[in-house]
């Protein structure tokens, strides 16, 4: 999920940088989405932690989960939220991603991530502790 979701962010800023749609199809990209293409540094951290069961790059996930994912989608909510208020109020959009409000589709994504984030931390904190265990009970042997 983390995949498409960070595809889904790639996409649409080549598309927009690239001008390979009209700017009213595709919206230029709001600022917490470049920093946000770099919350796939996590995800392979933690695929890379796996093979061998290596607690330190499985931390350093969890670490720069919180910086590099968790972060920006904070930052973006704020950055959008007079956005969303001035759309909620008087109903006016003035970016657009295929028709559709530009904030409320990033407002969707933002929902989205926050789970899958926050399900990746939750999990890798229970592989942490079951590796964590299992190191320990190693070397009382």
């Amino acid at each position: 999920m983390q995949i498409a979701l960070w595809l889904l962010v790639a996409a649409q800023m080549c598309v927009a940088h690239f001008k390979l749609l009209p700017h009213d199809q595709v919206a230029m990209p709001y600022q917490w989405e470049y920093p946000y293409l770099l919350s796939i540094i996590p995800s392979l951290f933690g695929l890379f932690s796996f093979p061998r069961n290596n607690i330190s790059y499985l931390v350093i996930s969890m670490i720069s989960t919180g910086l590099f994912s968790v972060a920006p989608l904070i930052y973006g909510s704020m950055e959008m939220f007079p956005m969303a208020q001035q759309l909620y109020r008087h109903g006016k959009a003035y970016r657009f991603i295929f028709g559709f409000s530009a904030v409320s589709v990033m407002y969707l994504l933002v929902v989205v991530a926050v789970q899958v984030h926050g399900w990746q931390l939750y999990y890798s904190k229970k592989l942490l502790d079951s590796w964590f265990t299992s190191t320990q009970e190693k070397k009382k042997k």
